[in-house]
C-alpha cells in the first residue's frame, strides 16, 4: 500500500479552506485562546436582560464557527495519516482546547435552561432572536436534562477523556491490528487488510472469501478481553451519563434528543423481522446461482455474474454518479464536478489512512468526502453515497443560517442512500442483457440486506447490550459474543450456515461507539426507496420536495421533515410499500432464473 505522500495531490482533499497550513492553524488557535476568555464575562448575567442573552448567544456562535473550522482541519489531517507526528499534534492541540472552551462556555446552555417557560416561548416570537428560535424550542424540551452549572461543568471538563473508548478503537483497528495473509482455492496467498477486504469477500472463489471473513473476524476474535472489556466501559460511560441526565434509558434519552419517534424505531424492528422471508429468497436464489448446495455467511456477497465483476476508475465513477443524479437537476450535477475539481474528495487508501468512508463539513465552507476507493461497484456506490451527504450539508449550509444549518443524525442517511438508490436504477436502466440485470437485482437486495435488515440486527444488539447493563446485570465477552450469533442466525436465515468466527463481528463496528446510531441507516434506506422510485417515476411532485428537505437542515423536527417529503415512518405502509419493492424485485430475479 502506498504512502500518504506517493498519492497525487489530485486525489487528496484540499483542507486549505479550513486552515492554510499548521503555521495558520497554530497562528489562529493562539487568536482564540486569547479572546475567548470574553464570554465569561456574561456569566450569571444572561436573565439580566434580553441585550445580555442576545449577545452572549451572538458571540458564542462566533467562536464556535472559527473552533468548528480548527478542529476540522486537525481532525481530517490525522485521518490522512494516524502515524504523522506533526499531524498528531495539532489534532491534541485542538482537543485540549474544545475541552476548555466547552468548560467556559458551558454555563451558556444551563443559563438559558433556568429560563422561565414563559420567557423561553416569548423569546421564541421576538424577532432579534429569529434564528434562535429552534434553540429556544430544544430548551424547553431539554429543560428537565440539563444539570447544574457545576454538574455539567463536570462534564464538559472530562469531554476530552470519556472519548477515549472510541478512539482506543480507532487506532488499534486503523494502525495496529494486522492481518495474517489468505489463501485462494488454488493456494495463492493475499494480503488481507480493512481495505481490501471487500475485494475478497467478493472473489468468485469460494475458499478466498471464506478464509477472508475467517481471518478478518477471526483476528478481532483474539483481541476479544481488550475490544469487549474497551466496548463495555464505553456501554458504562454513556449508561452512567444518561442516567445522570434523567433519561430512562440511553435509547429513550437518544431519540429524545433527535426529535425522533419510539414508535418509528419499534415499528422498524417489528416490521424486518416479519419480512425475514426477503432475505431467505434472496440467499436460495444465489445458492441457485453459485451452483452449490449450501450456501454460507461468507458467501453473501458473493459474485452471481462473475463476468459481470467490473472494475472503475475514479473518473469513470464520477461520470456514473452524474448522469444518475441528473433527475435532481443540473445544479446538482454541477456540484459533483465541483467536489472533484476542488478536491472536496480524499480518494485512494495509503498507510494508516483511517478506514471506511465519511462525509463532514461545517458551515461557511464546501464539505469534504472521506473514501478508499478500490475501483470496484461497492466503491462506487460508496462514493455516491458520500456523495449524497456532501450535497445535503451543502444545501443545507446554502440555505439555512448557522443555527438551524446542522441536519440530525436521524435524516443523515437518506441523502446518502437516495444518491445510492439513483444510482441503482441508472444502471438497471441501462443493462445491456439479463445477466447484467440479474448483477443489479443481486447488488440492491445485497445492500437491503446490508443496510435495512443487518442494520436493524445491529440495532438490536445494542439495544439488548444497554437494556442488559441498566437493569444491572453483568456485561461479559461470553454474553455479547453469544447474542450477536444468535442474532445472526436469526437474520440471516435458517439455511445459511454459520461460522465460528462471526461472533466476534460485533467488535469491529465502529458505530457502536455512537450508541442507536445505525437504525437510521436502515430508515434512511427505506425512506431513499420511495423516494427515489417517486423520482425517477417524476411521482408526487418528489423532486422539488425532496430538494426542500436537502435545504432545509433542522428547521424541523426530522419525523416533520420527512413526512413533507412523502415519508412517514410511524405508518405501517412506508415499511409494506418498500418491502412489496424488494419483493417484486427479487421475483424478477426468481423469473430470469427459471
Amino acid at each position: 500500500m502506498k504512502k500518504r505522500s506517493q498519492i497525487e495531490e489530485k486525489y487528496k482533499w484540499d483542507l486549505s479552506k479550513f486552515c492554510e497550513n499548521d503555521e495558520d492553524f497554530y497562528a489562529r488557535l493562539k487568536k482564540l485562546e486569547e479572546i475567548t476568555p470574553e464570554i465569561k464575562k456574561y456569566e450569571g448575567k444572561l436573565a439580566s436582560s434580553d441585550d445580555v442573552l442576545f449577545e452572549c448567544l451572538e458571540l458564542d456562535d462566533k467562536f464556535e464557527q472559527e473552533i468548528d473550522f480548527l478542529y476540522l482541519y486537525a481532525c481530517l489531517t490525522i485521518k490522512g495519516d494516524f502515524e504523522d507526528k506533526k499531524a498528531n499534534e495539532v489534532y491534541e492541540k485542538i482537543s485540549s482546547f474544545v475541552t476548555k472552551y466547552s468548560n467556559m462556555s458551558n454555563f451558556v446552555g444551563v443559563e438559558v435552561a433556568k429560563l422561565s417557560e414563559k420567557h423561553l416561548k416569548e423569546l421564541q416570537n421576538v424577532k432579534k432572536f429569529k434564528n434562535y428560535k429552534r434553540l429556544f424550542e430544544a430548551t424547553l424540551r431539554q429543560k428537565k436534562h440539563i444539570l447544574s452549572k457545576k454538574e455539567e461543568f463536570i462534564f464538559s471538563s472530562i469531554g476530552e477523556f470519556i472519548g477515549g473508548f472510541s478512539d482506543n478503537f480507532d487506532k488499534f483497528t486503523d494502525v495496529d491490528l494486522k492481518f495474517s495473509d489468505i489463501k485462494d482455492s488454488k493456494d495463492k496467498t493475499y494480503h488481507l487488510n480493512s481495505s481490501n477486504y471487500s475485494l475478497y469477500v467478493e472473489s468468485k472463489d469460494r475458499e478466498l472469501r471464506k478464509n477472508a471473513f475467517k481471518e478478518m473476524n477471526g483476528q478481532y476474535g483474539k483481541f476479544i478481553n481488550f475490544l469487549s472489556t474497551n466496548f463495555i466501559n464505553n456501554v458504562k460511560k454513556t449508561a452512567t451519563i444518561y442516567k445522570l441526565k434523567k433519561y430512562t434509558s440511553v435509547l429513550s434519552g437518544k431519540i429524545y434528543n433527535e426529535e425522533a419517534s419510539e414508535k418509528t424505531y419499534n415499528l422498524l424492528i417489528k416490521k424486518v423481522r416479519e419480512n425475514i422471508s426477503i432475505i431467505e429468497r434472496l440467499f436460495e436464489v444465489k445458492r441457485k446461482m453459485l451452483g452449490q448446495n449450501d450456501i454460507a455467511i461468507y458467501d453473501t456477497f458473493a459474485p452471481v455474474c462473475s463476468e459481470l465483476h467490473k472494475k472503475f476508475t475514479y473518473d469513470e465513477a464520477i461520470e456514473i454518479i452524474k448522469k444518475a443524479v441528473s433527475v435532481l437537476g443540473d445544479d446538482y450535477v454541477a456540484l459533483i464536478d465541483r467536489a472533484k475539481n476542488e478536491r472536496w474528495i480524499d480518494v485512494y487508501p495509503n498507510e494508516n489512512k483511517e478506514s471506511g468512508a465519511f462525509s463532514w463539513g461545517c458551515y461557511g465552507a464546501t464539505p469534504v468526502v472521506h473514501t478508499n476507493f478500490e475501483g470496484n461497484l461497492s466503491s462506487v456506490f460508496t462514493l455516491a453515497h458520500e456523495l449524497g451527504h456532501a450535497m445535503h450539508t451543502y444545501f443545507s449550509n446554502e440555505n439555512q443560517l448557522y443555527q438551524t444549518a446542522g441536519y440530525t443524525i436521524f435524516v443523515a442517511e437518506v441523502a446518502s442512500t437516495t444518491n445510492e438508490m439513483l444510482l441503482l436504477y441508472y444502471l438497471l436502466n441501462n443493462a445491456k442483457s439479463d445477466k447484467e440485470k440479474i448483477y443489479y437485482y443481486n447488488y440492491f437486495l445485497t445492500n437491503v440486506r446490508s443496510t435495512i435488515f443487518r442494520q436493524t440486527m445491529f440495532s438490536e444488539f445494542e439495544q439488548f447490550v444497554f437494556e442488559k447493563y441498566e437493569k444491572g446485570e453483568p456485561l461479559t465477552k461470553h454474553l455479547l459474543c453469544d447474542k450477536y450469533q444468535e442474532l445472526n442466525k436469526y437474520y440471516y436465515g435458517k439455511k445459511v450456515k454459520q461460522i465460528p468466527e462471526m461472533q466476534y463481528e460485533w467488535a469491529r463496528i465502529p458505530h457502536f461507539f455512537t450508541p442507536f446510531y445505525v437504525y437510521k441507516y436502515a430508515t434512511g434506506l427505506i425512506c431513499a426507496i420511495n423516494i427515489a422510485n417517486n423520482l425517477v417515476e417524476h411521482k408526487n411532485d418528489m423532486q422539488k420536495r425532496y430538494r426542500r428537505f436537502l435545504s432545509s437542515g433542522s428547521i424541523k423536527s426530522p419525523i416533520l421533515l420527512l413526512k413533507e417529503c412523502g415519508c412517514d415512518l410511524e405508518d405501517e405502509k412506508i415499511y409494506d410499500d418498500v418491502f412489496a419493492f424488494c419483493k417484486k424485485i427479487i421475483a424478477n430475479w426468481e423469473g430470469l432464473i427459471k
